[in-house]
């Protein structure tokens, strides 16, 4: 007997009922996909940072008595109140050095994606040639440039146009400076992809509609590199915020930022709770902060 023919189907056979394309693989192929991310993301963050919050609810103050786990919550107003001078400083740290690194970075971006040309990997490869060097390395080369008898201050003492007294090292100064010189790639980037993406040809009809160069920047070039602002924004505040390395080499006592204090409780001090508590509070913050700064800033428009 004939199987019947579907007539809408312009004599196409349909298939038979019951069998589905693919099946249960089809089914599990995203979920394998996602796998080795979400492999990643459960060892090397979800299992720590539950580790980091067991901890930081222990209570004891020596590694060789160890630490109980006895939801000891007064940690954290403990740390905050010892250390929120830290905790304010690392903020106001981190805003200064994106200001910054943003005024920077966007006309170099800018630059380079509208009159690179040909040349475009060529500038890019020269602005990231530095950082191919360790980050240490260059922290410490800015130790030199900002020593109070260095080629540079020393120079200019010597000539008479600065006072014998200057200095900038063991300042803010020389953190902000040093912060955001070892963060200015992590700006830039985002920023080129950004504004290499937009159409020039979008540029081009906001001037023959009789648009000022300035006119257009601001209405049509601006508003379009918006993703990239969001992402290089995120990209620099947050190394800034938890850096230790920059305070540690160019700052003093008195200009210490809350991951040199993270880094004590943890190596000299082993105190692990504490440690924990502080490392906890400032993911939050800046988890919290990311995501009042995305809404504030309406990505979810901006990107679709």
């Amino acid at each position: 007997m004939e199987r019947p023919v579907h007539p809408d189907l312009g004599g196409v056979e349909p298939p038979p009922k019951g069998r589905k394309g693919g099946g249960i693989g089809k089914r599990l192929t995203p979920y394998g996909l996602l796998a080795p991310a979400g492999a990643w993301q459960l060892l090397f963050f979800i299992i720590p940072m539950l580790a980091m919050v067991t901890l930081s609810l222990s209570t004891g103050v020596s590694t060789r008595t160890g630490f109980s786990f006895d939801w000891a919550f007064s940690n954290y107003p403990e740390v905050i109140h010892r250390y929120g001078e830290f905790f304010l400083r690392s903020f106001r740290n981190a805003t200064i050095v994106t200001i910054i690194a943003l005024l920077i970075a966007y006309p170099a971006a800018y630059w380079i994606a509208f009159y690179g040309g040909k040349r475009k990997a060529t500038y890019l490869l020269l602005l990231l040639l530095p950082f191919f060097v360790s980050f240490v390395i260059r922290t410490l080369s800015w130790s030199f440039i900002f020593s109070d008898e260095g080629f540079v201050l020393g120079t200019l003492k010597s000539w008479g146009l600065l006072p014998d007294n200057f200095h900038i090292l063991n300042t803010t100064t020389a953190i902000i400076a040093g912060i955001t010189y070892n963060l200015l790639p992590f700006t830039t980037l985002p920023l080129f992809v950004s504004l290499d993406r937009i159409d020039k040809r979008l540029v081009e009809a906001a001037s023959d509609l009789y648009a000022s160069k300035r006119e257009a920047f601001r209405k049509v070039v601006f508003p379009l590199s918006l993703p990239g602002v969001f992402a290089a924004v995120l990209l620099t505040f947050i190394p800034a915020v938890g850096d230790y390395v920059n305070a540690e080499i160019l700052g003093g006592p008195g200009t210490l930022m809350l991951g040199n204090q993270i880094q004590t409780e943890f190596l000299r001090y082993r105190n692990y709770p504490r440690a924990s508590a502080l490392a906890f509070i400032l993911m939050l913050l800046m988890m919290v902060g990311a995501a009042v700064y995305a809404r504030v800033l309406g990505t979810e428009e901006i990107t679709t």
